[in-house]
């Protein structure tokens, strides 16, 4: 099965958040880091990868990342917090 990721994009520690899910995590970031992933993140300058997620399926993915958007901001942020507590793009450690 083909894996998949959920992510999420910030402008800055504690900022604008964006939750998204993706078949190709290296692209996808690409695209929103050049104006091109969503409208949302272009029009709030969201171009900082903060969180990922790996699941063995998009289904898996798309369950999460739905409940994630369900969740309240505080739950978002502290799941970021404890597994990126300086809140760095994580950009870099995908072209690594």
């Amino acid at each position: 099965m083909k894996r998949a990721y959920v992510y999420i994009m910030t402008n800055r520690p504690f900022g604008t958040l964006y939750i998204g899910m993706t078949t190709s995590l290296p692209a996808r970031i690409f695209q929103h880091k050049n104006g091109t992933g969503s409208d949302y993140c272009r029009k709030n300058g969201l171009d900082q990868l903060v969180y990922i997620e790996e699941y063995s399926s998009p289904y898996e993915a798309i369950t999460r990342e739905k409940a994630m958007k369900a969740w309240k901001r505080r739950w978002k942020t502290d799941l970021i917090i404890k597994a990126n507590p300086e809140w760095r793009d994580l950009w870099d450690d995908l072209n690594a």
